[in-house]
């Protein structure tokens, strides 16, 4: 059912924790559906520098959520941004269909974060629609990449 990637990121995740002096925190989910994703970034010079995250949700969601902190640890900004679920989806070597939703959080928590950094700096740049949004109770999240986004 999981590759062995996915299980090798749930059983020894990467990058997990916090990091006090955060450049950029971006927290997403939703308690009803049981993920919740928290991502730090530490930026300097416009690089990813350092990266921790704290995911309450199933082993998939502690897998996107590391696998995602590797893919943008030592990028710039920008690059970060082009992170999509589908590349975090690739990097497992595939999810269940269940679990996309995932990957999906854990995009918008990595964009979350860059926004909360942008703005710190005074760049007001929203970068995604529906960064931290809340599906409500007919907008499940076994739903949520077809209707929310």
């Amino acid at each position: 059912m999981y590759s062995e990637k996915v299980m090798d990121h749930f059983s020894n995740p990467r990058n997990v924790g916090e990091i006090a002096d955060a450049s950029g925190v971006g927290e997403v989910g939703n308690a009803k559906c049981g993920d919740i994703m928290k991502i730090y970034l530490q930026i300097e010079d416009n690089i990813i520098k350092d990266v921790k995250f704290k995911t309450f949700g199933c082993g998939a969601a502690i897998a996107t959520s590391s696998i995602a902190t590797e893919m943008i640890k030592g990028k710039t900004v920008e690059e970060a941004l082009e992170l999509t679920n589908k590349a975090v989806v690739e990097a497992l070597d595939g999810l269940p269909p269940a679990k996309i939703h995932c990957s999906v959080l854990a995009e918008e928590a990595v964009k979350a974060a860059i926004e909360d950094y942008m703005k710190k700096q005074g760049k007001e740049v929203k970068t995604s629609e529906y960064v931290g949004h809340e599906p409500n109770e007919e907008e499940c999240c076994s739903k949520c990449e077809r209707k929310c986004h």
